[in-house]
């Protein structure tokens, strides 16, 4: 498995990055003189700067010097240097492109992220999560970069709680599938079910559901839901989820609802990369 480096990365993980980026030979490398020199990363654009951890454990696996500039998570104005790195004008070439892409996309979750957090909290407070569709093997730095800009990681595997799905449904039924969950599932895990329709909707809460989550429905059909239970008395026995298909326009309306949870599988997968730069300053 290979050993836990300072910043949190495998060691096999890091090198693996490192393996696919460099290949077997750089021939670049021979352009380089052998110096000590300075060199920054500039933000071309505002953001919220994630990545810093990884770049610096990166540059430090190639013996290099790095300093963050500003703290993870925080804004960040167009044209200014994020991290400044000291050491083998080689080295720091090699690095560049590698921490580049983990920053860039990192950044650009962290800073849709953010812009979503905006958007639900003038609603009132309602949670943006994202969701498991992530890039395999780079599921961690997604999620992280989603906590970053001040959003719920929701599950990061499996194991992380019981969901009952659609297809799960299918196969049969709601109540043996809520049987099932009871009876086999820590204690300590939530049991969340992805209804379609408020019927559903009804018979998971009042089976015990911990969580419900509305799965492709209009801010309409969410409304009536919400009310129904408030009708019933058992609105505050669950938490409220809408996911499916939504798109950071959309928060507004969703939030509005009276869910406690948004999520968007759109905060990993639409979020596109922050323009980032290594420029060398000066050889030392």
């Amino acid at each position: 498995m290979g050993h836990q480096n300072p910043c949190g990365m495998l060691g096999s993980e890091l090198e693996r990055f490192v393996d696919e980026d460099l290949g077997e030979w750089d021939d670049s490398s021979a352009l380089v003189p052998e110096v000590e020199a300075r060199a920054v990363v500039l933000a071309k654009e505002d953001c919220v700067i994630s990545g810093l951890s990884e770049a610096k454990e990166i540059f430090a696996y190639f013996g290099l010097a790095a300093e963050p500039l500003f703290e993870e998570g925080e804004f960040v104005p167009a044209g200014c240097e994020v991290l400044s790195v000291r050491g083998s004008a080689q080295k720091i070439l090699q690095s560049e492109r590698l921490v580049l892409n983990f920053m860039a996309r990192m950044s650009g979750i962290s800073t849709l992220t953010r812009e979503c957090v905006l958007r639900a909290q003038a609603r009132g407070n309602v949670r943006i999560a994202c969701t498991r569709k992530t890039t395999p093997g780079f599921r961690l730095y997604e999620k992280k970069a989603v906590f970053l800009g001040g959003g719920d990681t929701h599950r990061f595997d499996l194991s992380g709680a019981v969901l009952i799905k659609d297809n799960h449904i299918q196969l049969q039924g709601l109540d043996e599938c809520l049987h099932r969950a009871r009876s086999r599932a820590s204690f300590t895990k939530k049991i969340e079910v992805e209804v379609e329709n408020l019927k559903d909707m009804l018979r998971a809460v009042e089976s015990g559901a911990d969580i419900i989550m509305f799965d492709n429905m209009t801010p309409a059909e969410i409304s009536k839901g919400v009310e129904l239970l408030q009708e019933k008395g058992l609105r505050n026995r669950v938490l409220l989820e809408a996911s499916g298909g939504i798109k950071p326009e959309d928060i507004d309306a969703y939030a509005s609802t009276g869910v406690d949870v948004i999520s968007l599988g759109a905060l990993t997968r639409n979020a596109r990369w922050i323009d980032l730069s290594l420029d060398i300053e000066q050889a030392l």
